[in-house]
C-alpha cells in the first residue's frame, strides 16, 4: 500500500512536469530585448518596452503609472 502511494505520487509528479513544460512563447505585453524568461521578469517601462506601442500621445501622466506597475501605490505625479 505504501509503495503504491509512492508510485502514484511520484507518476503524477513526473506527469504533471511534462504536461506543464514551457511553450517558449513570449509574454503578451513585451517588446523584442525585454525579459521574458520568467514569470516574474518586468518589462522597462515607456512605449518603447510595449509590444504593441502606445496608439495615442505618451503623457506624463501615461508615464508615471507606466513606471509604478506593478507596485500598489498610485503614481504622485498626477
Amino acid at each position: 500500500m505504501f509503495w503504491r502511494l509512492i508510485g502514484l505520487g511520484l507518476v503524477g509528479y513526473l506527469g504533471t512536469k511534462l504536461l506543464s513544460g514551457k511553450s517558449g512563447s513570449r509574454n503578451a505585453a513585451y517588446a523584442e530585448g525585454q525579459p521574458h524568461d520568467f514569470h516574474t521578469d518586468v518589462r522597462d517601462a515607456g512605449p518603447g518596452a510595449m509590444r504593441d506601442g502606445c496608439d495615442g500621445d505618451w503623457t506624463e501622466v501615461d508615464e508615471d503609472l507606466d513606471e509604478s506597475f506593478p507596485a500598489s501605490d498610485p503614481p504622485g505625479g498626477y
